[in-house]
């Protein structure tokens, strides 16, 4: 993975990012048009893991067309002026699910598996949920913050 604005400090910046639960918007193509998804993810192995419903869900079904995606993830408070993204070019593919992953996926953005929403406890197992793994190739990562008067 190349990172485009590299700085001594872009990787460490970009896996804090990274860490917290925040939503990715996946772009993706169907019939030359482009889609954006917004989705949970995990990074984990230099990958971005997102967990998607091959029946319900239509991006499965785009990646498994057309794998070159892109990825932006951005945390912006208004209260404080932070600003920061992570754009991701590259390539993704249907992966089966690993309950583990699942499980960890799920527990970063509900919390333990005791105060997940119902609908979610039958993700796992249920064949029809599947991971997209993305491998990114090119990434931007810029701390647009800015300082609000008082």
């Amino acid at each position: 993975m190349k990172i485009i604005n590299e700085k001594e400090r872009s990787r460490i910046f970009m896996e804090d990012i990274l860490s917290r639960p925040l939503f990715a918007h996946l772009s993706s193509a169907s019939d030359g048009s482009p889609r954006d998804s917004p989705v949970w993810f995990l990074w984990e192995e230099g990958s971005l893991w997102i967990l998607g419903n091959y029946k319900t869900d239509s991006f499965p079904k785009r990646i498994e067309t057309e794998p070159r995606c892109a990825i932006g993830i951005i945390d912006y408070h208004v209260k404080t002026g932070l600003v920061h993204h992570v754009g991701f070019r590259g390539t993704a593919e249907l992966e089966p699910q690993v309950a583990s992953k699942v499980k960890r996926l799920l527990n970063r953005y509900m919390g333990e598996e005791e105060r997940w929403d119902p609908r979610f406890h039958a993700v796992s197992g249920d064949s029809n949920w599947v991971f997209i793994k993305f491998t990114p190739e090119t990434v931007v990562v810029k701390d647009q913050s800015y300082t609000l008067r008082q």
